[in-house]
């Protein structure tokens, strides 16, 4: 059965541009990808869902609609009305849950447009058990700021409607070989975005007290930066010196999974992960990684290695990072069935899930 897709994606890069990619790429169906670029995200929000109503002429043409979740649904289905197709939208992430800037406040119209996506969609995917979960138990607290007239029949209606489905991820059929630099430093890699949420300033004090202390590393400083440099990245590269063998976005694919083969150490600080595909990806190719017990990857990391791999705080984010250390120059490797765990995660196996999903919303 091949059915017809219209996957409108209002924010192309990132995570949401990865994703869109690898679903265009891998499934059987006939997907038709019509984006916006990564800009201005709070404007895509309010004013996506009018460019797209007056850009596509023929929604009816297909069997199935799958948006991402920054832009207003119930906007588009008002403006295209009978002829638009069943709907599909796939949470990256939320607005209810999402930390707010340093001297933001919170925009509750923002919050509102999940609520209505929500309600107007057939049916909601989110990338995580952790993001699904705070997103759901956000929404009471949400809607008790109103003054009046609170919808809190909207839970569990949207809740209802939720499941959760990991993203694919980019791999190679057969996983390669690590190609650490022999002789030299271990490497650490820093894959995220060069954003607060990530909280770069974590990541940097645990490396700075371990490079006081007399440890030997490098380090590799990946990941997007879509506005100004920020100023924990400019210090770093003051204080770090050569030891920094690469700042700043790597120039392709294949670039990026050659540093994540040379990496020995991968840390996350993040406050904001609901997924974690740098992780995953970085972790698939070898590295030792070091997160924090929250967000996605205690679901993500077998519970019996927990102790392992994830930190309560600062303190124990360094002492670990040490050991890790210790353990690279020692030549032991990341263990063997977590490596394994994370191929799981690859398109070609996670692709079919996703078919029989889209299938299910033309049928039913």
């Amino acid at each position: 059965m091949s059915i017809k897709i219209l996957f409108l994606e209002p924010f192309y890069g990132g995570s949401h541009q990865d994703f869109a990619d690898g679903l265009v790429k891998h499934s059987t169906h006939d997907i038709t990808l019509i984006t916006l670029p990564a800009r201005y995200w709070k404007w895509r929000m309010r004013g996506a869902s009018l460019h797209f109503a007056q850009t596509i002429d023929n929604p009816e043409d297909y069997d199935l609609l799958i948006t991402s979740d920054l832009m207003s649904l119930s906007d588009l289905k008002a403006l295209w009305g009978s002829r638009c197709p069943p709907t599909l939208v796939y949470f990256h992430e939320n607005q209810l849950s999402y930390p707010i800037p340093p001297g933001e406040k919170m925009d509750y119209q923002f919050g509102f447009t999940d609520i209505t996506t929500g309600l107007a969609a057939d049916g909601l995917l989110f990338n995580s058990h952790s993001h699904l979960s705070a997103f759901i138990g956000a929404l009471p607290g949400f809607i008790k700021k109103m003054p009046e007239f609170k919808p809190h029949w909207a839970v569990p209606i949207i809740e209802n409607k939720s499941r959760v489905l990991y993203p694919g991820c980019h791999f190679p059929p057969v996983r390669p070989s690590s190609i650490r630099d022999k002789g030299k430093p271990p490497l650490v890699i820093w894959n995220h975005r060069w954003e607060f949420d990530k909280d770069p300033a974590a990541f940097f004090r645990c490396l700075i007290s371990a490079a006081e202390e007399g440890e030997d590393f490098e380090i590799a400083l990946l990941g997007e930066n879509f506005q100004m440099v920020p100023k924990e990245f400019i210090k770093a590269k003051e204080y770090f010196g050569d030891r920094i063998v690469q700042y700043g976005w790597a120039e392709s694919r294949e670039i990026y999974n050659q540093w994540l083969m040379r990496g020995d150490i991968v840390i996350s600080t993040s406050n904001q992960e609901n997924f974690g595909i740098s992780m995953v990806e970085a972790i698939y190719y070898g590295a030792h990684p070091l997160l924090p017990n929250r967000l996605s990857y205690p679901e993500l990391i077998p519970e019996n290695l927990h102790d392992e791999v994830l930190y309560n705080s600062e303190e124990e984010l360094l002492t670990m990072f040490k050991q890790r250390l210790q353990d690279v120059r020692n030549g032991r490797k990341p263990s063997e069935s977590l490596t394994k765990k994370f191929a799981q995660f690859s398109w070609e196996t996670i692709i079919e899930e996703y078919d029989k999903i889209f299938e299910s919303y033309v049928t039913n």
